[in-house]
């Protein structure tokens, strides 16, 4: 006789599909009962988040896949399926740097649901009182009258901070609107992000990440209004009796100042200061793939680097879509697999750790669940046969008292 010797891993595997077949022969079924059809189990997450809580790069490619690109000088970068939310690669996802005007990203998310596009609103002069010195502005004046959809394409275009703090007032004020925002990353599972001022304008503890960034990319292309405010590329903003063109700051988009525009772009957000750098929130679409891209203060190529490093990370990121295991998740931690686990679950990650892929313990565990199923059918149908065999016993007796025993 021959023995052959299987890998580890696959005598494990091997095992936990013997289980799972005497499990299935042995639980015991009702005659009158039709078994439904069991429902496939959920598939282990193919990554480990803990992956983005370390610095440096992070992939985990495919042989044969392009190498991430290697001239990308931002501090911090990340790219994501905008879709899925599966992280693809990043570089220090997680480190804390002031986002700019990226922040407005944020503000929309929050103050857009709560605001009506179609109210007009007479600006008083104290409405700017709190716009930074040096600030972008989109022109708004005190005395006069614009709808909110002006506003908010005074946001996404021209990066007006003006505009910014008119909104927050119609919303109820900045400290309330500072408020929302916050409570809007922790709802989205951006927690590296601290709002100071909604419009991204420096501020003493003002951060976010280029996670949290693309968690902010992520969900404005899912809301129909913030994409179509975010890919607009030139609009009309009013002055009184007239009104004059204004252009999307994104040179991705608009194919602006010698940058040629991204095929596909459907914009998202730029932003800079002499303190965060450039900064930037980008997102395309090809053959039926969204990717979503941000870059964090490039330290190389001048004023431009921003766009290029982004455009070197999306043609990367659709070139290596569906051949690398993903990094990470955009989704908060109860929404990666679907469901919040449950206690069994939470107890067998502490004591074990996230599953990764290639690792045996997913099928220890199925082993050991599958013996226990076993030994539990083993019992059940004992107990029944106990039970059927008392029955009858106590049937037996009942007939003798009522008729009599009679020998043959």
């Amino acid at each position: 006789m021959v023995i052959r010797y299987l890998p580890r891993s696959s005598s494990v595997r091997t095992a936990a599909l013997t289980v799972g077949a005497l499990v299935l022969l042995s639980t015991p079924v009702a005659a009158t009962e039709v078994p439904a059809e069991p429902a496939p189990p959920r598939p282990l997450p193919a990554y480990s988040s803990a992956l983005l809580d370390r610095p440096g790069v992070q992939v985990r490619p495919a042989p044969g896949v392009p190498s991430v690109p290697g001239d990308v000088s931002a501090l911090s970068w990340l790219v994501a399926d905008a879709k899925t939310g599966e992280v693809l690669a990043a570089r220090n996802a997680h480190r804390p740097l002031p986002p700019a005007s990226t922040l407005k990203s944020l503000f929309a998310l929050t103050a857009l649901p709560r605001l009506d596009a179609d109210e007009r609103h007479l600006v008083g002069a104290h409405e700017l009182d709190q716009v930074g010195e040096g600030s972008s502005l989109v022109g708004v004046a005190p005395g006069r009258r614009y709808r909110v959809a002006d506003l908010w394409r005074g946001v996404f275009l021209n990066s007006g901070n003006d505009a910014v703090h008119v909104l927050a007032g119609l919303n109820g004020g900045v400290p309330k609107t500072v408020r929302q925002m916050r409570a809007k990353a922790r709802e989205l599972g951006a927690n590296d992000t601290h709002v100071v001022s909604p419009d991204g304008y420096d501020a003493a503890g003002q951060v976010s990440s280029a996670y949290d960034l693309a968690v902010f990319g992520k969900a404005g292309l899912a809301d129909p209004e913030f994409a179509r405010y975010c890919s607009t590329r030139v609009a009309k903003f009013p002055a009184g009796g007239w009104s004059y063109p204004i252009q999307n700051t994104n040179r991705l988009l608009t194919g602006a100042d010698g940058v040629a525009p991204y095929p596909g772009l459907l914009g998202v957000k730029n932003g800079y200061t002499t303190n965060a750098g450039s900064t930037l929130i980008s997102a395309a679409r090809r053959d039926g793939r969204t990717l979503v891209v941000t870059v964090m203060n490039p330290q190389a190529g001048g004023g431009h680097a921003v766009y290029e490093e982004a455009r070197s990370l999306l043609d990367w990121g659709f070139a290596a879509a569906g051949h690398v295991r993903p990094v990470g998740s955009l989704l908060p931690p109860a929404k990666t697999a679907g469901t919040a686990p449950g206690p069994a679950h939470a107890a067998a990650q502490a004591i074990l750790g996230t599953p990764d892929e290639g690792s045996d313990w997913p099928a220890v565990l199925m082993v050991g669940a599958g013996a226990l199923a076993v030994l539990g059918g083993v019992v059940v149908a004992a107990r029944r046969r106990a039970t059927v065999a008392r029955r009858a016993a106590a049937r037996a007796k009942l007939f003798e008292k009522a008729h009599g025993r009679r020998e043959g």
